[in-house]
Formats: structure tokens, C-alpha cells, sequence
């Protein structure tokens, strides 16, 4: 029996995406269960024009189909706003039959690989966040997001009588943005659940933190401030890579 072995979505940070002039690129997108690249994409990975490459998927538009629904949506020209170009998102499938049609060049080999190593850490994704310990871990945060929350209120109240006179929902934001930054989440439903665990630490850390501040009567910049380097020590000490 053959033995088949996925990069773990936990080990994502570890592996550097698809570096074109030293810019990390995420190639692959997820839309519900289902995984997807598109037609720009493509092109600027495997350095053909965006016209050749949607040329090769119009001319095989038949055998495109079969392997999935073809849907598009309209890009912004680089050169003109008022320009839209039309982009194909591709499935899986789809992609790997468009690359069979792109020649060999070492550029577009590296790039295949990496495309090919990113859809199968996905889908490792996918069936991850489906399982129960996905479930449960996300559940659990989301008690302790309603914790930190209730805390918040009572900063919100705390701040105004120090003269905060900001949109109340900025205190959440600011404080959500750096819990997500530390865990390097920017989207808690496509966080895995070693990012989720971490969120949970992070927000139970938030909101002690505010809780201590209050008491000894800080201000209540000073009091985010305290926030921010605890959990810049948390991120050392629990190892976080943040791509």
C-alpha cells in the first residue's frame, strides 16, 4: 500500500507561498467547500499574458465545463479603472487541465508545483475545519468572544469618562484587529484550529488585561498599550508565525 502525504495546514506558515519578486502570494481561494484559483492568477505565476490564457480556456470552453462550472468576474485594468477584464475562476480540475496547455518553461513548472502543493493543503484545510475539533474549538472561542465582549462594554463606559469620544464599535474593532494580527487570522471562519486555540488564549489574555487596568485605574490608551506587548510576549512564547 501506498502512502500518500499532505503538507499539514498547520505547517502552513512554515512554507513560503509561490514568491514572485519576494511578494508571498496566496494562489488558491476557498468558497464554501470547494477550492478555487482564477484565470489572472495563472497568468502572472506562470508569466503568459492574461489574453493567451484566456484563450486556451475559450478554446477548450467545452471540456472546461465538463469539469465543473465556469463562472468569471470583472477586474479592474492595472492601466485603466474604467477598463474591466473579464477573469475565469477555475476549480481544481480546471486548473490542472489549463496547465497542461502552458508548456514546460522552468517558471511554469515552479509554478504548477506550488500551485499543486496549495490546492492539496486546501482541501487539508477543508476537511479540517469540517471535523468535530474544528466544531468545538471554534464554539468554545466564541464563548470566550462573548467574555472579552462583555469586558469591552465595561472599557467603553471606562473611556468615556476619560474623555473618549469615539464611535463606541472602534474600542471592538481595535481590539479584535490585534488579536487576529497575533494569531494571524484574517478571517475567523477560515482559521484553522491551531490558530482558533491561540485566539482563545489571546482574547482570555485581552481580557484580563482590561479587567486589571480598570481596577488600577490606567488610561484607558495605556490600558491597550498593556494588551498589545502581553500578547507580543504570548506570540513569542507559544512559538506564533505570522505569514
Amino acid at each position: 500500500m501506498y502512502a500518500f502525504f499532505l503538507p499539514k495546514i498547520n505547517d502552513f506558515d512554515k512554507y513560503y507561498f509561490w514568491e514572485e519578486n519576494n511578494v508571498n502570494k496566496n494562489l488558491v481561494k476557498v468558497n464554501g467547500d470547494d477550492v478555487f484559483t482564477d484565470s489572472w492568477i495563472i497568468s502572472e505565476g506562470t508569466g503568459n499574458t492574461h489574453q493567451s490564457v484566456v484563450k486556451h480556456i475559450e478554446n477548450h470552453i467545452v471540456k472546461m465545463k465538463r469539469l465543473g462550472e465556469l463562472s468569471d468576474y470583472l477586474k479592474c485594468s492595472e492601466n485603466n479603472n474604467n477598463i474591466h477584464i473579464k477573469v475565469y475562476n477555475l476549480n481544481e480540475m480546471q486548473a490542472s487541465f489549463l496547465m497542461t496547455l502552458l508548456g514546460n518553461s522552468e517558471k511554469v513548472v515552479d509554478f504548477k508545483f506550488e500551485l499543486v502543493r496549495q490546492f492539496y493543503a486546501m482541501r487539508q484545510f477543508i476537511f479540517e475545519r469540517q471535523n468535530k475539533w474544528w466544531i468545538r474549538t471554534r464554539e468554545q472561542g466564541k464563548l470566550t468572544r462573548k467574555a472579552e465582549t462583555d469586558v469591552l462594554k465595561q472599557l467603553v463606559e471606562y473611556a468615556k469618562e476619560q474623555g473618549y469620544d469615539h464611535e463606541e464599535n472602534l474600542l471592538y474593532i481595535n481590539y479584535t484587529k490585534l488579536a487576529n494580527k497575533i494569531c494571524g487570522i484574517s478571517n475567523r471562519e477560515s482559521a484553522t484550529s491551531e490558530q482558533l486555540s491561540s485566539l482563545s488564549v489571546a482574547e482570555n489574555i485581552i481580557l484580563h488585561c482590561i479587567q486589571a487596568g480598570i481596577q488600577e485605574e490606567k488610561h484607558y490608551k495605556d490600558i491597550y498599550r498593556d494588551c498589545k506587548q502581553r500578547l507580543e510576549i504570548f506570540k513569542d512564547i507559544a512559538y506564533i508565525q505570522v505569514a
